[in-house]
């Protein structure tokens, strides 16, 4: 018998936590400690949120890709996650 595959939501779990990771760790390289510069929004993989807060972590994600903390290719799969998350009325 094979073994059980990951799933999804642990998948994203695993890249959130990853990539938190990666923006602490250039953090820390930089020696930057600006609270301004620091993002206000934390990408969340679970639950409902309102339009706005899904429009916040968008812009985070879109951020995180200008500093070069998330790859292209991981910036694309969670913009369609979080597009794929706002309500429609």
């Amino acid at each position: 018998m094979g073994a059980q595959r990951t799933s999804f939501e642990k998948l994203q779990r695993d890249r959130a936590r990853k990539a938190k990771q990666a923006m602490k760790r250039e953090k820390r390289l930089s020696g930057d400690d600006s609270p301004e510069d620091a993002p206000t929004v934390e990408l969340t993989t679970e639950g409902e949120l309102s339009a706005a807060e899904l429009l916040a972590q968008i812009e985070l994600i879109h951020k995180q890709l200008d500093d070069k903390v998330i790859t292209f290719d991981e910036f694309e799969e969670r913009k369609i996650d979080l597009m794929a998350r706002l309500p429609i009325d």
